[in-house]
């Protein structure tokens, strides 16, 4: 509870309504009650506070006024230590000037100038040059005066309102009415009413971010509508966990060519197959959801989801235009999963990175293997994948797969279907020989060109080593090589794989396994470093 105050104004405040703190503009909260408190005179206002970082729960001295939505995320604030936020056009005057800008003749950002109050006049006449504006975290909660924007920003085609206390979906369709040229829209971290009303059809809109708005999928169906031009629909932080179409897949969205559902909580796959007739989408982020298994849909599971809205002559191919698919951070822990992207007819930007099934140090396989079992990929996990990486990749996974199996044909089928392609585009031959700079060599005899480096503090500085080794040498024994080597005598030592294009070294713990089992070939680092 804060102190009363003597002077203590009306109420001006409702239940529902988006507030911030005075003099904090990024401390924004919801009105859960007005009125009194026992024990305490005048009004007070509770607030639930989206940090999470007040006094209680909506309850105190054992009597409950509102449920907050945390155990401490609630309190009591006098009414004049609350803002109920500014229009747009006052919150253009508040903006800094090295956050707006107008383009010049040469196309080059020109900064416009927001200072003293007897500027205002000639600041307002600038505002019809802006074409872009960032107005992030001022407490804006309202368009303003009827024809207030477009009177002072006509010409505006890029407006970020991020961390604002906008909540109904008519002020933002009032905004974008008066704003015709507007092109791209962030309303991310305004939490949005579920009631979606007086959006009108945004003809130019081709951006719009509603991260962490609070947005269901029903919403997203009834807002398409609005947006017949829409390309890119950024949904991240919204608590998703399933895909809600009004019949059973995802229509409309003609010219969606990026969809973003990051940071959300879907789990099953076939969610994400309801997006698969979006004939334009291109890339479809879904970085921290909760999939575990991925697959490409055959024609039986189409026909299941088109479930009689449209013959199959008349679908697209699945996903046929998507050329990006990020899958970071999810539970992705089997090879099929992997093998399944290669039937995406268009993918070549492929994102896995902290899934189990591509991080070797719980189990998965190292980048090499990523690349050799994808076909088509072109960057993988960000980086790109050079022909030179290719080849080298799909020639050492060849050689670790030879050396495990045995040339076992039918489990080598079963367990690594792109390998008799592979084998046969690098003319790999059955007597398991592989290409060094020397030419062909068997692989039981041939010698590997290995860069030997020290990395660890205490080792000191050493000289980088290129020395040739036996392609059966095993860890352990190179691990003894590497002491006589750099004279690490009294020294316990690990030893890492640097791979091109992985963030982090690969430890190779394995001391009975040999350069050849791991597939390490010609040119390949290996970072020596003190045990600790």
């Amino acid at each position: 509870m804060q102190n009363p105050d003597s002077a203590d104004s009306p109420a001006e405040f409702r239940v529902g309504q988006r507030v911030h703190s005075v003099g904090d503009p990024r401390r924004v909260g919801t009105v859960k009650y007005v009125g009194p408190v026992q024990g305490y005179s005048g009004t007070w206002v509770g607030v639930d506070w989206d940090n999470g970082d007040a006094k209680h729960d909506g309850a105190i001295d054992g009597r409950r006024y509102f449920q907050a939505h945390a155990a401490k995320s609630g309190s009591f604030v006098r009414p004049h230590n609350l803002s109920g936020g500014i229009s747009l056009l006052q919150a253009l005057l508040l903006r800094d000037s090295n956050e707006m800008y107008v383009l010049s003749a040469s196309n080059r950002r020109v900064s416009v100038q927001l200072v003293g109050k007897e500027q205002i006049e000639d600041k307002l006449s600038r505002f019809e040059e802006l074409t872009a504006a960032s107005l992030s975290n001022l407490g804006l909660s309202s368009p303003g005066a009827p024809f207030e924007i477009c009177s002072g920003v006509p010409n505006l085609k890029e407006l970020d309102l991020t961390g604002n206390l906008l909540s109904e979906w008519k002020d933002v369709g009032t905004i974008c009415e008066q704003l015709p040229a507007l092109a791209a829209l962030n309303l991310s971290h305004n939490l949005m009413a579920h009631d979606v009303t007086g959006l009108p059809l945004l003809v130019n809109l081709r951006v719009l971010v509603l991260n962490n708005t609070g947005i269901t999928w029903k919403e997203v169906e009834i807002i398409r509508h609005s947006l017949p031009a829409i390309e890119e629909l950024h949904l991240m932080g919204n608590n998703l966990r399933s895909i809600t179409p009004t019949s059973s897949i995802v229509v409309g969205f003609d010219h969606l060519r990026l969809l973003n559902l990051e940071d959300n909580c879907i789990a099953e796959w076939d969610e994400i197959l309801k997006l698969s007739q979006l004939r334009r989408l291109e890339q479809l982020h879904l970085n921290k959801n909760h999939l575990k298994h991925i697959f490409y849909p055959d024609s039986d599971t189409i026909h299941q989801l088109l479930n009689g809205i449209e013959s199959l002559e008349k679908s697209c191919r699945p996903f046929q235009n998507l050329h990006c698919l990020l899958l970071g951070g999810n539970k992705i822990d089997d090879l099929t999963s992997v093998d399944s992207l290669n039937s995406f007819p268009t993918l070549k930007d492929i994102r896995l990175s902290e899934n189990p099934i591509a991080d070797p140090g719980r189990g998965g396989i190292p980048r090499f293997v990523l690349i050799a079992r994808l076909s088509k990929v072109e960057i993988l996990n960000g980086s790109e994948v050079s022909p030179r990486e290719r080849k080298e990749s799909e020639i050492r996974y060849v050689r670790l797969v030879m050396s495990k199996l045995h040339g076992n044909p039918e489990e080598i089928k079963r367990l690594h279907p792109r390998f008799s392609e592979i084998k046969e585009f690098h003319g790999i031959e059955d007597e398991r020989h592989l290409t060094g700079a020397a030419g062909h060599q068997k692989m039981s005899s041939g010698l590997l060109s290995i860069n030997l480096k020290c990395i660890g503090a205490s080792i000191g500085e050493k000289p980088e080593l290129t020395k040739k080794l036996p392609a059966t040498t095993t860890i352990g024994k190179l691990k003894h090589l590497c002491e006589s080597f750099f004279k690490l005598k009294s020294m316990k030592t690990r030893l890492f794989l640097q791979e091109e294009g992985s963030p982090m070294p690969i430890l190779l713990d394995d001391e009975m396994a040999s350069l050849m089992d791991l597939g390490i070939g010609n040119e390949s680092t290996i970072l020596i470093d003190e045990e600790s």
